[in-house]
């Protein structure tokens, strides 16, 4: 079992040194590039599949009625696709 000292029991050794900040350089922030990893690219076979599920998916909540087929694609492709711009844009 680990005992703790006391304030008092710390000898001027112990301390850590304070430094004086009057003398340091102030810090540059990093450009977003260098802390923010670029996304990585999604292959097209990918982004097919993200499309065919959210196509399904809309089609499911339809009850799969026929004849909209190329409307759920369309609104699926162009969902996926506005969420991966949203990925790659810049956060702030």
């Amino acid at each position: 079992m680990a005992t703790r000292r006391s304030p008092d029991a710390l000898k001027p050794a112990d301390t850590a040194p304070v430094a004086d900040n009057s003398t340091r350089r102030p810090v540059r922030p990093r450009s977003s590039s260098a802390t923010t990893p670029a996304p990585a690219q999604l292959s097209p076979d990918l982004r097919h599949a993200l499309i065919a599920e959210n196509a399904y998916l809309r089609a499911e909540r339809r009850g799969f009625a026929p004849g909209h087929e190329t409307e759920d694609w369309l609104e699926a492709e162009a969902e996926v696709d506005a969420l991966l711009k949203a990925e790659q844009s810049p956060r702030q």
